[in-house]
């Protein structure tokens, strides 16, 4: 039996100007409330903020660029908004393998993330253009 590609979905990423300037309207309008403070990762230069709505184990957040080199700035040029599905895996390495035989491109190897406690994160991109993010499950 082949292991499914994608674990649970842990967050859908939203790309803003500033966390605090959209925070406000971002709790009002999907009745929800802030799950962290702001989290810088020095490594993906950004800063974070992560949002949670109702009794739903998926989560919001919200990205904004932390420098003018931020992977998400010319992403925030174009009008910001939605920018990627991050899926929690069990086994990182093996879903990026399962994500190339998908002719998908692999835009960033593992490499550990403050939002998460130092666990990896690695990027891809499908041939729809669809930007995953996959978070290695805790062990």
């Amino acid at each position: 039996m082949e292991a499914t590609l994608l674990g649970k979905l842990h967050h859908v990423g939203f790309v803003v100007r500033s966390i605090e300037e959209s925070l406000g309207g971002f709790l009002h309008s999907l009745d929800s409330h802030a799950a962290t403070g702001v989290i810088h990762d020095p490594l993906q230069q950004v800063n974070v903020l992560f949002l949670r709505t109702g009794s739903a184990e998926s989560m919001i957040e919200l990205v904004e660029p932390a420098g003018e080199k931020s992977p998400v700035r010319r992403f925030l040029e174009k009008g910001g908004g939605l920018n990627h599905l991050c899926y929690e895996v069990a086994d990182i390495e093996g879903a990026l393998e399962r994500m190339k035989l998908r002719a998908a491109t692999i835009v960033s190897r593992p490499k550990p993330a403050a939002a998460f406690n130092g666990r990896p994160v690695a990027w891809a991109v499908t041939k729809e253009w669809l930007l995953i993010e996959l978070l290695q499950a805790e062990r």
